[in-house]
């Protein structure tokens, strides 16, 4: 099967260049194959640029450095037990039993490298197969400069300006404790930026570069060792098909549609759907749209478009990684992950009540917030409530803690745009917000009251080891609860945001996309958020975006070349 006139023919095309996308090509050229990858935006690294860049792998090898014993059993208990019968049982187990072996195979044959987090849990202790620590894994940092022209091309920004240097998230977690030790760290990367001597003459950002963006960058030096192109403003067009068989795509590449030949497959890891509102209106539960979400610009359901044009079956199209999320005042729009945690702080919806433990995971949080505004408790947006007290000492989302930054200091649009709020009482405060200023005072007295004891009869907050995670370990009996009592007040206003929708295209545990009527589709793949979420309305752990996408990614590679390899073997004997 072939593409008649084909403008390139090569083995395996890559749509999208994020953490799966870029995976994958590395992958497809290690066994041999020739790749090429093309991305719709003008710069590459999708939403994993945005990220984190943390990838939970069940069962890593790093974890004997942090001594933390996991199994591929355990691994698929906790997944299985959470996810239930949603996803079916040997795409849980594909992922559970291969995820380890991905991150060898990335570690030896790419820049990628991964570390255990000792202490960043699985986010549900009561499931079969927990672990406290270590499937979590932070990526290393790279100096941007090893890109060379490539670095003007990488998605930067999203977090540039909240620091003057940039943070692995084991450091970001150490800086929130504002301990002697901290304070340390700081002087350490401060004074390590500094002496970026050619850095600061050219007003440079940090060129460490850590989260997400270190992670993309990595997998970019590795397509550039080995001399895969990638296309930027490269959009494809339409996949094309032979007797039902995907063998390629049509691609817009400097203005032009090019007819690519794949003749192993194509993998779709162009991301989710979340920048579109048309999409999101139809398959998910109003409110919604495209404000809120903390994806990249060109997550707009490309892959489920062409996916659907052939037949391709959907799941979870309902669902999202949902988090609370904000917009600051130059439009990005951030993930609250942190902040909600410590104590000194409650989250109310616009009758002055709170509707949920604020400390659990982002996601289920954000299903709370629904949950609130469908029973008629106005939580669309929501407002995170805090006092001085916890304003002087800890960090929410971008705005630095007061000892380190005073209310002068702040951008006054935070205060213009009703971001954020201040009043010398929790009644003006109300009254600012537009919110009973009884019911308020009222909540904030219940809260109080138990919260001196390390107590919420109401919601449980501070109870698991998550809850702990992000809190105050300083604050005894419980790091999460403090009352708010101390003037002026603040509230942040909280969206129910995303990182990034969790619908896609069916899969199954070799990522090979499934039509509607339930047969494969031959030569057609998709990994990340292009794909129906391994995790289904889940969310087991941080990384679980990353470590899925890389995984199926991985999975789907490996698959067409050895199935490749089977029928060219099979084709000799005839």
């Amino acid at each position: 099967m072939s593409i008649q006139s084909p403008d390139l023919e090569i083995d395996w095309l890559v749509a999208g260049a994020g953490a799966a996308g870029m995976t994958g090509a590395v992958v497809a050229h290690q066994l041999g194959g020739s790749v090429l990858v093309v991305e719709k935006e003008p710069v590459y690294g999708g939403t994993t640029a945005k990220s984190g860049g943390v990838a939970w792998i069940p069962n890593n090898h790093r974890q004997a450095d942090v001594q933390v014993s996991d199994s591929a059993e355990d691994a698929y208990a906790y997944l299985k037990g959470l996810i239930g019968d949603s996803v079916s049982d040997a795409r849980i187990a594909a992922y559970a039993q291969r995820a380890s072996e991905m991150l060898v195979f990335m570690m030896q044959h790419s820049h990628v490298h991964y570390s255990a987090l000792p202490n960043y849990m699985d986010y549900y202790e009561h499931v079969q197969g927990y672990k406290s620590g270590g499937r979590s894994m932070d990526n290393a940092p790279i100096n941007l400069r090893r890109l060379g022209q490539d670095a003007k091309t990488l998605r930067l920004g999203h977090y540039d300006g909240l620091m003057p240097f940039n943070v692995t998230v084991e450091e970001g977690q150490r800086l929130q404790e504002m301990n002697a030790g901290a304070y340390w760290l700081g002087l350490r990367l401060f004074s390590r930026l500094l002496m970026d001597i050619p850095a600061r003459l050219k007003r440079q950002r940090d060129n460490r570069l850590t989260l997400g963006p270190a992670l993309v960058a990595r997998l970019r030096l590795s397509l550039q060792d080995r001399n895969i192109p990638l296309w930027l403003d490269s959009p494809v067009q339409q996949l094309l098909q032979d007797n039902g068989r995907v063998i390629g795509a049509l691609v817009k590449h400097e203005g032009k549609i090019k007819r690519i030949h794949a003749r192993r497959g194509v993998l779709l890891a162009t991301g989710g759907f979340s920048q579109n509102t048309a999409m999101r209106q139809q398959y998910q539960q109003a409110p919604i749209g495209k404000d809120w979400t903390a994806a990249a610009p060109g997550a707009t359901g490309d892959a489920v478009t062409m996916g659907e044009q052939i037949g391709a079956a959907l799941d979870f199209m309902e669902c999202a990684w949902w988090s609370p999320t904000y917009a600051i005042p130059d439009g990005r729009v951030l993930a609250l992950i942190a902040g909600k945690s410590n104590p000194g702080s409650i989250m109310v919806n616009r009758r002055g009540k709170r509707f949920a433990n604020e400390a659990q995971p982002y996601e289920d949080l954000v299903k709370e917030q629904y949950a609130s505004e469908s029973r008629g408790e106005q939580a669309i947006p929501c407002y995170l409530v805090f006092d001085a007290t916890y304003r002087q000492k800890y960090a929410v989302g971008h705005i630095k803690p007061g000892k380190v930054g005073s209310d002068n200091t702040l951008d006054p649009r935070n205060f213009e745009s009703g971001l954020l709020t201040k009043a010398n009482s929790l009644e003006e405060l109300a009254d600012n917000l537009g919110i009973d200023h009884d019911a308020l005072v009222n909540t904030v007295t219940h809260f109080n009251r138990h919260a001196r004891n390390g107590e919420d009869p109401e919601f449980g907050r501070g109870s698991t080891v998550h809850d702990r995670y992000y809190a105050d370990k300083s604050v005894s009996p419980n790091p999460s609860l403090g009352p708010l009592e101390t003037a002026p007040y603040y509230a942040l206003r909280c969206e129910p945001g995303d990182l990034d929708t969790k619908g896609g295209l069916l899969c199954d545990e070799q990522a090979r996309v499934l039509h509607h009527n339930g047969a494969v589709i031959e030569g057609l793949y998709a990994a990340g958020n292009a794909s129906a979420a391994a995790m289904g309305d889940t969310y087991p752990g941080a990384g679980a975006t990353i470590g899925s996408a890389m995984t199926f990614a991985y999975i789907a590679a490996q698959h067409a070349f050895e199935q490749a390899a089977a029928e060219e073997h099979s084709h000799e004997k005839i």
